[in-house]
């Protein structure tokens, strides 16, 4: 069966009208070019659709029938097509990214407010998964854009990154830890302590074994957790010390706990991902636009050097980072 788009259209026309001399004027056709689209619809269908006579024209049942279907198909394909051209030239529709849980209770958050504030129209949906699975839904084409947070540079040449912000590895521990007594702790210094941090879902982990490499620390067994929370009730409880990365976009660190520096520096990176050959949809690159607002970086993917931030310096117990 051959059946066109018009033909529908045209039919549609000509049975709300009652007539072919109008429906003719509504696509700007001649009589008989309506007559003629009617007719191989009817053939094509093979139905007779209108009983036709020199002074009226009437649907016969058949008509009927495949108006009321048709006619709500076509309201729903024009729908469907008016919403996606909004979306393509505006700041509507949905838009999908993916996130590791952590992030998404923090800087995240934040963007999707400022999606929210700048584009009441956009719908910005977040998937929350370990960051495997949001390089994955990013490779495959099942999220607009990923967020990670990573020690080195990104594998790969399927996705293109753009550096959002570095993060400083911090020591976490209550006040009174031996630790605490100074205003940055040297990675050696740690290998007295149980540890704990973040899982490989957030990219700490890896991060932490880069620095125990670098700077020559035993490898020893850590205990790895899920969410920030967690790690912070460990620490209160003195089950260890935590590390973290600590600035203003990631979970705050309790009152009762103090942070310090780790040095050298170990950052971490938050960087956003999508699949390097494929563009963005006009909605999905105004969401990006959003979430890289804190971006002071170029629009690149980060080369290992680019992972390193300007030093930490720390007075009286009160971290800083240099402009």
């Amino acid at each position: 069966m051959n059946v066109s788009l018009q033909q529908l259209k045209v039919f549609v026309a000509v049975a709300r009208e009652r007539s072919f001399t109008r429906a003719a004027r509504e696509f700007d056709l001649t009589q008989s070019a309506v007559s003629r689209c009617v007719r191989e619809l009817e053939e094509a269908v093979e139905l007779k659709l209108f009983d036709r006579t020199t002074r009226q024209v009437e649907l016969t049942h058949a008509g009927a029938s495949l108006e009321r279907r048709i006619g709500r198909l076509l309201d729903e394909i024009e729908l469907t097509l008016r919403e996606e051209r909004a979306a393509y030239d505006g700041h509507t529709g949905v838009v999908v990214i993916a996130s590791n849980p952590v992030l998404s209770s923090s800087w995240v958050a934040q963007g999707l407010a400022r999606c929210a504030a700048a584009f009441p129209e956009l719908t910005v949906c977040v998937r929350d998964q370990p960051q495997s699975g949001v390089l994955a839904s990013v490779e495959q084409g099942e999220v607009d854009f990923g967020v990670v947070s990573m020690a080195e540079p990104l594998a790969g040449d399927l996705l293109h990154a753009q550096l959002v912000f570095t993060t400083p590895l911090h020591a976490v521990m209550p006040p009174a830890h031996p630790l605490a007594r100074h205003a940055s702790v040297a990675w050696n210094e740690l290998h007295e302590w149980a540890l704990i941090t973040l899982n490989a879902d957030t990219g700490v982990r890896a991060a932490l074994e880069l620095a125990f490499n670098a700077n020559g620390v035993k490898r020893r067994p850590v205990q790895e957790l899920g969410h920030v929370a967690a790690v912070l009730r460990m620490v209160e409880l003195g089950l260890g010390v935590g590390i973290l990365p600590i600035d203003a976009h990631w979970p705050a660190i309790s009152a009762s706990l103090v942070s310090r520096p780790l040095a050298p520096v170990m950052n971490l990176a938050t960087l956003l991902v999508h699949r390097r050959n494929r563009s963005l949809r006009p909605n999905a690159a105004a969401g990006w636009a959003q979430f890289s607002a804190t971006s002071q970086t170029a629009d690149v993917s980060p080369s290992a050097s680019q992972l390193q931030t300007k030093p930490t310096v720390a007075r009286d117990g009160v971290v800083l980072h240099e402009p």
